[in-house]
């Protein structure tokens, strides 16, 4: 067996009160983009852009699930979900991200919590998935610091709608990805290209981040989250040889990347301060005046869980002489590299032993708080024939991912849950509607809804608590 695979089998059972749920992100979904006073977001904005989004697709429909939610709710009971995180559509809320609650807006979120509550599942809120109201962005967007006490205050309105129902609150969503694919190399909304904007933007969300748990812990949340999209920081010999000498120079660039990654979110919310490596970085690229004092304290307020999106390692080795990454900065001579090994069919590898390690990393790292996987999943071509989508490729990294998450529990990782990615086919952002991710098949002509093989396979798992 090679660390690209997992031994698929044997049985295994997980912790009595694990979490297994699915999740989805509201522009990905919900469609209704202009129903019941929705102000327009940077992603309506970017994907009615010419040339930002594949086959120039858009969320304006999605899935519908705005309108098809008890349906949606019900596959999720028929699979036995305990939990199902979904992100609330900010200019649902405040169509120009300020200001008095849009009642309409608030009362789907109602309609759809008790929808869950009386099937029985938990749910998962996360407040931000991406989707900032425009009028926001036209005022700065992320590179304003008012933006993220307007954040602060749409988790006030939520918490006050939703809080006698809700015990778990995320505030962000992969806000790496926020700041750095959309305002560092602009392939995502709202598509800026600037190194200094991109980590001005990475300080106000982890700002937004802190000012949000205060004040959702001061009104009463039980469980608050920070939502990652982490990975294990390898070069290419160690991807499937942990124990493969590492010369200094490449240890040197894993090193750095995994700062970058990792603990330029971490370390300030968990553990109240910058890696050197993110402070020089800022400081090549405009400096550190956006930094006051007072706002490591206000980011290193106390929460309960981290989530963690994984799908594939990061891989680098040393790189004299390469600029930076536009999506890295900081990067200088760091190479990214390839790896041989199956990829899905975003040409992402297929490694779930990276999923082990960096859980039981993490859990070393920052042992105070919770984990769990909150995104884990693969896009493939998948086929309906005869009323059934035989998606063996995407079963098997789900097995895969999830015996690696039951190593990493069994090596002392405080893995708390596990949220597939994703409930349903959708909108995959600048990729548009050509990648399928779903373990429910979404026929987007006509809405209709298919449990792939993988979703009849996590049923039982679920049922069974494990493999």
């Amino acid at each position: 067996m090679t660390i690209t695979t997992m031994e698929t089998r044997g049985t295994v059972v997980f912790p009595e009160n694990f979490v297994w749920g699915a999740a989805t992100a509201s522009y990905q979904i919900e469609g209704a983009a202009k129903a019941d006073g929705r102000g327009p977001s940077i992603w309506d904005t970017f994907s009615a852009t010419p040339g930002k989004v594949r086959e120039g697709d858009t969320g304006e429909v999605a899935c519908d699930h705005y309108h098809r939610y008890r349906d949606d709710v019900a596959l999720m009971k028929d699979l036995g979900l305990n939990a199902y995180r979904f992100s609330v559509a900010w200019p649902r809320i405040q169509p120009t991200g300020s200001g008095a609650a849009n009642q309409a807006g608030l009362a789907f979120y109602d309609r759809l919590v008790d929808t869950l509550l009386e099937a029985g599942i938990a749910p998962y809120v996360t407040l931000y998935h991406w989707d900032l109201p425009q009028a926001l962005e036209d005022l700065g967007g992320w590179t304003s610091r008012d933006t993220s006490y307007r954040f602060a205050d749409y988790a006030a309105i939520m918490y006050d709608r939703l809080g006698d129902r809700v015990s778990h609150w995320t505030t962000l969503n992969e806000p790496w990805v926020s700041a750095f694919l959309g305002y560092g190399n602009g392939v995502h909304a709202p598509g800026r290209t600037s190194a200094h904007d991109a980590l001005r933007a990475a300080h106000h969300l982890l700002l937004g981040h802190g000012l949000a748990a205060s004040a959702l812990r001061s009104a009463g949340a039980e469980q608050i989250m920070l939502v990652v999209n982490s990975a294990p920081v390898l070069t290419p010999a160690q991807v499937n040889d942990p124990s493969a000498a590492v010369s200094e120079a490449d240890a040197a660039a894993t090193h750095r990347a995994h700062a970058l990654l990792t603990r330029q979110f971490l370390d300030p919310a968990l553990l109240g301060r910058y890696p050197e490596e993110v402070l020089e970085a800022a400081e090549r690229n405009g400096g550190t005046a956006h930094v006051l004092d007072g706002d490591m304290e206000i980011i290193n307020a106390p929460i309960d869980l981290v989530g963690i999106n994984y799908y594939n390692p990061c891989v680098v080795e040393d790189g004299p002489g390469l600029p930076a990454d536009a999506a890295w900065p900081g990067s200088e001579g760091v190479r990214f590299a390839t790896v041989e090994a199956p990829v899905t069919a975003m040409g992402w590898p297929i490694v779930p032993s990276g999923l082990s390690r960096l859980l039981v990393r993490l859990s070393q790292d920052y042992p105070r708080v919770g984990l769990m996987v909150t995104e884990n999943g693969a896009a493939f071509d998948d086929v309906v024939e005869d009323g059934r989508v035989h998606d063996e490729a995407r079963l098997a990294y789900l097995e895969g991912h999830l015996r690696a998450a039951h190593e990493a529990i069994e090596a002392g990782a405080d893995l708390r849950g596990y949220l597939v990615w994703s409930l349903l086919d959708n909108f995959e952002w600048a990729e548009g509607y050509g990648r399928r991710f779903g373990v429910v098949h979404v026929d987007y002509t006509t809405q209709a809804r298919t449990l792939k093989d993988s979703a009849l396979w996590y049923r039982d798992v679920i049922s069974r608590n494990g493999l």
